[in-house]
Formats: C-alpha cells, structure tokens, sequence
C-alpha cells in the first residue's frame, strides 16, 4: 500500500525502517506528546514495529517518508482512531496536517467507516489545531485516560464525520 501526495509517500512499514522510527519514538520531542515515553532501545522500536507491520499491507496506518527518508507514522493502528508522529527536524513544514489528510481521504474512500476519531493530550495546541484544520470537532473529554511514564494524561476526543470531510475538501477545492 502507498500513497503519495505533493510532498510525501505514505506507505506501509517494513523492517529496514527500524532505525527512522526509533530515530522518532526515541526522542523526547517528539513523544511529549505519544502514548508512550521515548523509547530506550531498539527493541521497544522493534517490537512497536513489529505490531505495525503484522496488522498488513492493507491496514491504513503508515510510515511517512520525505525525499525518500522515513520521518514518522501517520494513519489508524486501530480503526478508527487516528494517530501521527514526526521527527522534530521537520516539524512546522505542514507535513503532519499532510500526511494526516492523505490517510483520513484513504481511510475514508477505502473503508465503510462514517466517523473518524482522535485522542489528543489538552496541552498538545499544535496537534487540536490540525485536527481541527482537517475538519474534527470536539465530541468529549476525559481525565486521567493515559499513563505515560507515570503521569497521568487527559484526553480532549475529536470526531469527524464522512460528511464532514467531504465539505471541508469541497471548501478547499480551488474555484
């Protein structure tokens, strides 16, 4: 499975993006914010790895590549949940609201599937602003919901709707 948009190639993993992805899910930046604290070693990538490549080649979650270098994960490791991740050097380039887009227009041509949601930390403004750029809403909230580390997270849910989407693009669409 791939898909490409003006910048980027979604794809499926495979073991040889080991090194990338712990090059992301081991730096602190980039999971201040993951379900998870930074991994230690290559076998916690590994393994994290390992549960993304056994869901398939037709599971709609990928591993984002730019000029041809792995810089994070974006799609639904459990539908229908959206999720994303990207190395800090690329960070503020519009990519994730990219890479997100290209997997919420898949997600939605592809599988029967009305409503998206998404799981964001409160304090994560970046990441509510994508969602909300792409078209989510807020649809409820939780305290306490994630253990990282041994802290306790709250959760802000968002949910987007097929119809939704479909007029947020359409009011994207050039004249």
């Amino acid at each position: 499975m791939e898909i490409r948009t003006p910048r980027l190639t979604l794809r499926s993993a495979r073991p040889d993006d080991l090194a990338a992805m712990h090059a992301v899910l081991s730096d602190p930046r980039a999971t201040r914010w993951w379900s998870t604290p930074p991994h230690e070693t290559l076998e916690q990538t590994k393994a994290w790895m390992d549960g993304m490549i056994a869901n398939g080649p037709d599971h709609p979650d990928f591993v984002i590549e730019l000029d041809g270098r792995v810089i994070g994960k974006a799609g639904f490791y459990a539908m229908p949940d959206i999720g994303y991740i990207l190395h800090p050097d690329v960070w503020g380039r519009g990519l994730a609201g990219e890479a997100a887009a290209a997997a919420i227009d898949h997600v939605f041509g592809a599988h029967d599937v009305d409503t998206l949601t998404a799981d964001v930390d409160p304090e994560n403004a970046a990441s509510i602003r994508l969602l909300e750029r792409l078209g989510f809403v807020p649809s409820g909230s939780g305290e306490r919901t994630w253990n990282v580390g041994g802290e306790w997270k709250d959760s802000l849910y968002y949910a987007l709707s097929r119809a939704d989407r479909a007029a947020k693009r359409a009011a994207q669409a050039p004249a």
